[in-house]
Formats: structure tokens, sequence, C-alpha cells
């Protein structure tokens, strides 16, 4: 793709080193990687995902997708994932842009459609290849990074111009479904947001359920199907990406972290981190520094 090089360049000047950066527009993060690395659980919003250089693959349950510079990865709820940078270098840096997905544009861009609502049961989770409309309104987003006074005014528009071309798109049937509260992907996605809103709570699965709308069998079985993990599942990858995420960012120690996502025993919480990132917390983190 023409504009493909064009981003790279974008996303290499706005990240100095490795990491995540958020940046001055509004759900825009930029990702750099100089090397492959190791599979790791993460926790995926609604987002829209563009790899400017490099390679990726990413596993919900037995599904495991690859993308690369041709190709865009759209998540259509929050999803426990598993991703692995398989193609970087210091020369040849891993380089995406991570754009969220608005929900309440979403909806409005939908209700102005006017459109029924796609047959079936799409996957919550696509990589499809990326088409130029989309690349390129994406590609003036970033560009606006270089003229930031412009941010306020024309950011909204181009997001809401790039949610067109999804909607309009291969991975419009999966939007329009995670939006609406009459399929099994919207009701699930209404769980999602419940558990993600009370996720240092205790899990009441009468709750969330009826959140959903849903019976709790009902909700049970397609939760499982959708995002392959039970809704309890789901809460401990919540605040245990969260716990690991305050001792990366904040400095504070592994029986705090525990103690701030909801955990009463810091054993308990040491074992589940253990389970998930294949190291107690302590040795997890001093390995990242």
């Amino acid at each position: 793709m023409s504009d493909t090089p064009d981003l790279a360049r974008i996303i290499a000047r706005n990240t100095p080193q490795e990491g995540v950066f958020q940046t001055l527009v509004p759900g825009l993060s930029l990702i750099r990687a100089d090397d492959p690395g190791m599979p790791m659980p993460t926790v995926y919003e609604p987002s829209l995902c563009i790899i400017a250089q490099g390679a990726k693959t990413v596993s919900l349950g037995a599904q495991t997708l690859h993308y690369d510079d041709a190709h865009c990865l759209v998540a259509g709820v929050d999803l426990a994932l598993i991703g692995q940078v398989t193609a970087a270098s210091p020369d040849h840096p891993y380089l995406c842009c991570k754009i969220d997905i608005d929900q309440t544009v979403l909806a409005d861009l939908i209700a102005a459609d006017g459109n029924a609502l796609p047959p079936g049961n799409p996957p919550p989770l696509a990589v499809h290849p990326i088409g130029p409309e989309l690349l390129d309104a994406s590609t003036r987003l970033l560009r606006l990074l270089d003229r930031p006074h412009s941010i306020p005014v024309l950011a909204p528009l181009v997001q809401r111009e790039i949610l067109y071309h999804l909607l309009n798109g291969p991975q419009g049937a999966m939007l329009r479904h995670a939006a609406s509260g009459d399929c099994h992907l919207g009701q699930v996605s209404r769980a999602i947001g419940w558990i993600r809103h009370h996720s240092h709570e205790q899990l009441r699965i009468r709750d969330v359920a009826g959140e959903a709308r849903m019976s709790i069998s009902s909700l049970h079985h397609h939760f499982k199907r959708i995002t392959g993990l039970t809704p309890l599942q789901f809460q401990k990858q919540l605040r245990l990406q969260a716990a690991r995420q305050m001792m990366i960012a904040e400095g504070i120690n592994a029986g705090s972290a525990g103690f701030a996502v909801g955990y009463d025993s810091p054993s308990q919480f040491s074992r589940e981190y253990r389970r998930l990132f294949g190291a107690p917390p302590r040795a997890d983190i001093s390995g990242l520094n």
C-alpha cells in the first residue's frame, strides 16, 4: 500500500523507544517493538490495529490470526488475547497504531445507516486486507500529530470517517452485531462492559446475566464461545492485567497491586499471576525492567 511507508515514518518519529505510547489524539496509541517477543496475555478493547511495519499473531482460544502491513485487525468487543510480535528488528522495528472504537459514534453511524442487522454469528475478532480508503483515513489521523492545534477539530471527523469505512467493509457485520442488543455478540458485549466496570468486586453471575438480558446458562455458553473464557476467567485476566500495569507504571509491590484490583489473598494473587504470565510478580516485573 502506498501510504504504509508514510504511516511507518510517522509512528517511528513518535515512538523513540520500545513500548506503548498514548498520543494527543484521544483513542490513538502507538506501539513499537525492536525484537520479536514471547507470547503475552493482553486485553484488547474494541479497536482497529494497523501494522505499518513488522508482523504479529494474536490468539483467541484455539483461533490464531496473523497480520502484517497489508492487513488490519479489528476487535469488536473486549477480549483477552495472547499476542506475539513475530517480525521486528532494531533496524526494522515493529510499528503499529491502535485506534479505539468510539461506541457512541459507532451507534450513531449505524442508526443513520438504517440497514437491518446482518444474519449469522460473526466472530468478535477478525483480520482483513486493509483497503486504500481505510489506510488513507488512518494515515491522515496520524499526520495530525504534527499539527496538534488541529487535533480537537479534525481528529473526531477523521475518526468518524474511519468507523464509516469499517462499517462498510468486511468488518461491518461484526461491529453491527457487537453494537446490537438483539444478538449474542451484543449481549456478551454488554456482559463484558459490566464485568469491566465491576472488575474489583466479587463476580455475581446473576447480575452479569441480568445486564446481558440472558439466562445464566445462555450467558455461560455464549460468553465462552465468543471470548474463549468463562466470565470468572475473564474477570481474573482483567484484574491481573491491571495489577501488572500498576506494578510497571507505578512501581508498587505485588501485595498492594493485588489488593488494589480486588484480591484479598496475596498467595492467591501470586499463584494466579504466575499461571497467566509464567512467572511470579516480582520475577516477571524484574525481567521487564
